[in-house]
């Protein structure tokens, strides 16, 4: 891979920050975005601008085509059953809620029991947290390790008979912690229990297989992706679009419409409710485009390569804590810098050009269980190269000279 021409297919690497090439080191919160994706953006709304599922005007007519393309495409990215089993909401927090919401007002009752995990993004436990004040459920949480390793082993020793969802990461945004799902799902499947995936970190660092997974519902985000923000995608077992009521009603999700009754579209179509976020989901196209271009395995391939090296160089400090040591971890690291909080770091950092993300990430119960209150994340794209990460040392030998002072 050519880093230095694919960083060029990324207009803000252009500018400078605070006189500084711009390294940009936390693609896990947002990645930047390539000149196509903008472009699209700007096309759709210059020459092809219409609303979708609406009219059969010409200009409507081809942003429907566009924006069902996408859908087409999302399907062969992540190895999909059928392309109605593909919701588009307005990111992977919304797909997560609609899960909880809708599953959970059907078939969650006081005592049933959800199984979620010490690793969970907030995202990814709040909606299921809503459902334990609303309606008396009880959450319980499989552990890790002391290295960050999910206790999968566990699992059995946590379902009982009124076990009604396990929800759980793809991978960890902290630790980078890469979970067995395709594991979890038979083991879940042995007692029939639907298996929900925040894949918002897998299906931008990872070779996502849903057929071969084969779990109930998958959420991620076009922007964590090199596309759009504003394009959260929810795949969805066809029979739970079945037996779910809408998330939210109004136009484009209906069939028919009278005084007494209405009866709901069909598929993913049902829970597209309103004037989606057209530009951005036509857009996110040329983001799978890109991706595609590269060729994901070379992709992950070098972001893992990124990873190694870091992590190597960073175990060589001894004022550097790495949080976690897990078996498999994708392009995704944290660490802290021996009495300098991480948000002194970040600030230090940002003087020098470099953008990490300083904090809990979202991720309070995962900082708790590892006595931390925060921590500075790495996070790679494929923009990024050896020499992000010689830059980010420097960076740590400047936070430790300003502290020494």
């Amino acid at each position: 891979m050519n880093i230095k021409d694919i960083k060029k297919h990324f207009p803000i690497f252009e500018q400078k920050i605070n006189g500084k090439s711009l390294v940009y080191l936390d693609s896990a919160n947002s990645s930047q975005k390539p000149k196509k994706v903008i472009d699209s953006l700007n096309k759709f709304y210059s020459e092809d601008f219409a609303n979708v599922g609406r009219g059969i005007y010409t200009l409507a007519a081809n942003a429907s085509e566009q924006y069902e393309n996408t859908r087409l495409a999302l399907k062969q990215f992540i190895n999909a059953s059928d392309e109605s089993e593909i919701i588009f909401t307005k990111n992977s927090t919304e797909s997560l809620n609609l899960v909880a919401s809708c599953y959970g007002s059907k078939f969650i009752n006081e005592g049933d029991e959800i199984i979620s995990t010490e690793l969970e993004h907030h995202a990814n436990f709040v909606p299921w947290h809503f459902l334990r004040k609303k309606k008396g459920a009880v959450i319980k949480f499989l552990e890790i390790d002391d290295k960050g390793n999910l206790k999968i082993e566990d699992l059995e020793k946590l379902i009982t008979k009124k076990t009604k969802i396990i929800s759980l990461t793809h991978m960890s945004n902290v630790t980078g912690t890469i979970v067995d799902i395709k594991k979890v799902v038979e083991i879940a499947k042995i007692h029939n229990i639907p298996v929900c995936v925040d894949g918002t970190q897998g299906a931008a660092h990872l070779d996502v297989n849903l057929k071969d997974i084969d779990c109930d519902f998958y959420a991620f985000s076009g922007h964590k992706m090199y596309g759009p923000t504003g394009v959260g995608i929810l795949n969805i077992k066809y029979k739970w679009l079945e037996a779910f009521e809408p998330f939210i009603g109004g136009g484009g999700m209906i069939d028919n419409v009278s005084k007494e009754d209405i009866n709901y579209a069909k598929g993913a179509w049902k829970f597209e409710a309103g004037t989606m976020p057209t530009a951005e989901i036509i857009a996110l196209n040329e983001s799978i485009n890109f991706i595609n271009s590269i060729g994901k395995q070379e992709i992950i391939k070098h972001e893992n390569q990124l990873t190694k090296k870091a992590l190597k160089d960073l175990k060589s400090i001894k004022e550097v804590s790495v949080v976690g040591d897990p078996n498999t971890r994708g392009g995704v690291f944290s660490f802290n810098l021996k009495d300098i909080h991480s948000h002194d770091v970040s600030t230090i950092f940002d003087s020098e050009g470099i953008a990490v993300r300083g904090g809990h990430h979202c991720c309070q119960i995962l900082h708790d269980k590892l006595n931390l209150n925060s921590s500075v994340r790495v996070s790679f794209g494929v923009y990024n190269d050896e020499k992000d990460i010689d830059v980010l040392l420097k960076g740590i030998g400047k936070c430790q000279s300003v502290f020494k002072k």
